[in-house]
């Protein structure tokens, strides 16, 4: 069974920065899309970005400008980046990814933005 781990969460102060990263457990191949996700108290679960095994990402509105995700084929590692970090940024954020038409999801890394 692949299990995806993230790595990267923490506390960090409003206007600070952060980046995360992903990566299966063992050796795979047919990695394709890969993503994050992420989940607050009491709300959904929303997207935060998604990139494709070529490298084309795709970001909401709401994301644009201050998360940038990226990859790293060679090592299967899907990574996020965020800086200016606001208080509602705080949740847990997931790694996703399809290998084949199956989907995975990491256990989640807590970011927290506090002062």
């Amino acid at each position: 069974q692949v299990q995806f781990v993230e790595s990267g969460g923490g506390l960090v102060q409003p206007g600070g920065s952060l980046s995360l990263s992903c990566a299966p457990s063992g050796s795979i191949s047919s990695l394709n899309t890969m993503g994050w996700y992420r989940q607050a108290p009491g709300k959904q679960r929303e997207l935060v970005a998604t990139i494709t095994r070529s490298g084309f990402t795709n970001y909401p509105d709401s994301m644009k400008n201050r998360f940038t995700i990226s990859r790293d084929n060679a090592k299967n590692t899907v990574y996020l980046q965020m800086n200016g970090l606001k208080p509602e940024d705080t949740a847990v954020y997931y790694c996703n990814a399809w290998i084949g038409t199956l989907n995975y999801w990491g256990q989640g890394t807590q970011v927290t933005v506090s002062s």
